[in-house]
């Protein structure tokens, strides 16, 4: 709701503070949006499923900011600027009283028995020599621990905006984990790698209307808006290679393993995007230096969908199926790197065009970003030794976790 409110008023933001302000209270309440959806697949599927649902939330997330361009050129043109604000917040405004009446509260606090209740089994053994039945003996059987029973919340405790309190675990504790985290190199390089490919998608997203609407093109702005349907397409192609077939390589590649899954396989499906991230950003910049035909440049911005949307999935799915347990908020620390990362380009881009021109400076977009999508090969190589040097200190905080209330 205070989303839809600051669209609403982003139009009057009348100076450079005000929008830097706008800005960082956005950020501050549409922050959730970047890790829970994540964490709710690893909770509710299998690891051999995991790829499929994550590329398919990736479908989702990517899809929705290339099929807003579409969506926003028109209201540009025939609505005026000021709409292509308006209507979000009326979006924003809508989902939030869908969610407030139909979404429950997942959060829980889940407690534990201090004293199990042994289990004891009769169990009755034959005698190989005489055949006859020996005493039934009671056998030693593992403890079971009996699960607290909850009370089933009325509708009106799922509305509650108050949620269970776990008072051991602080803000605090909670920050200073996240930066922890960014020390485990496997976690760095999840956000190192997210944050590359989201810088394509920057790159893109900050040079199309210039390439497009300039000369000799002429695009109008619905008609750039349009051409983001090119996007949704690569979105679409991404979110199937990198589900189902990035499952069936992981289970192939565990058969060839012993039968041991390794979190390294999810990483083979990059080797398409060491080829595709320079030759997409090559077609893009220096297709349009030289004037190729738009059709050329739509190719690209599929290829460049395309890429993104691997890096989501790709880069979450390893991160999580190295540290499961501590994903929840592990995913708060790749996110803080992806989103420093964009955050850069997003204000490097346009003094680098100027600078370089459209040919130089995707040339070198083009080298860097094949730099970014090899580090890959690195990890397939090492990121087992840095997961086993990290083992023992992984399972002390899992228990920490525990025994906060923080683990389920």
């Amino acid at each position: 709701m205070k989303q839809g409110i600051l669209m609403s008023k982003s139009p009057y933001a009348g100076t450079n503070g005000q929008w830097i302000a706008r800005n960082i209270i956005s950020g501050f309440f549409t922050a959730p949006v970047e890790a829970l959806p994540e964490i709710s697949v690893t909770d509710v599927y299998f690891t051999h499923e995991r790829g499929t649902y994550m590329g398919l939330y990736a479908c989702f997330l990517a899809g929705s900011n290339y099929l807003a361009p579409v969506i926003c050129g028109f209201i540009a043109e025939y609505q005026g600027w000021r709409w292509v604000f308006y209507w979000p917040s009326i979006f924003v405004g809508c989902a939030a009283v869908f969610l407030f009446f139909f979404c429950e509260e997942t959060n829980y606090v889940r407690h534990h028995v201090d004293q199990p209740v042994p289990v004891r089994v009769e169990s009755s053994t034959t005698s190989k020599h005489s055949g006859e039945h020996e005493k039934s003996t009671p056998a030693d059987a593992e403890a079971a621990e009996v699960g607290a029973v909850y009370t089933k919340k009325s509708y009106a405790q799922k509305l509650s905006l108050l949620g269970p309190r776990q008072e051991q675990n602080t803000v605090f504790r909670r920050f200073w984990q996240i930066l922890y985290y960014l020390s485990w190199p496997v976690i760095f390089y999840a956000g190192f790698s997210y944050g590359s490919y989201l810088v394509f998608f920057n790159i893109l997203n900050g040079t199309a209307s210039i390439i497009l609407g300039g000369s000799p093109y002429g695009f109008k702005s619905s008609m750039v808006g349009l051409s983001y349907l090119a996007c949704c397409l690569g979105v679409v192609l991404g979110s199937i290679f990198t589900g189902r077939f990035s499952d069936w390589l992981t289970v192939k590649l565990a058969r060839r393993n012993n039968g041991v899954m390794e979190a390294e396989h999810r990483l083979w499906p990059f080797l398409a995007c060491l080829v595709l991230v320079p030759a997409s950003l090559i077609l893009w910049g220096v297709g349009a230096a030289h004037e190729v035909h738009w059709f050329g440049l739509i190719v690209a911005m599929c290829l460049i969908a395309f890429t993104n949307t691997c890096g989501i999935t790709l880069s979450v799915n390893y991160f999580i199926d190295s540290y499961r347990e501590l994903s929840g908020v592990a995913m708060a620390s790749v996110i803080l790197v992806r989103n420093t990362m964009s955050f850069a380009i997003g204000y490097g881009i346009t003094p680098w065009i100027d600078n370089m021109g459209y040919q130089n400076c995707f040339i070198s977009a083009a080298f860097i970003g094949m730099a970014c999508a090899s580090v890959f090969l690195f990890m397939v190589k090492f990121g087992k030794t840095f997961r086993e040097r990290s083992r023992e200190k992984y399972w002390k905080l899992v228990q920490e976790n525990w025994e906060k209330g923080m683990g389920h």
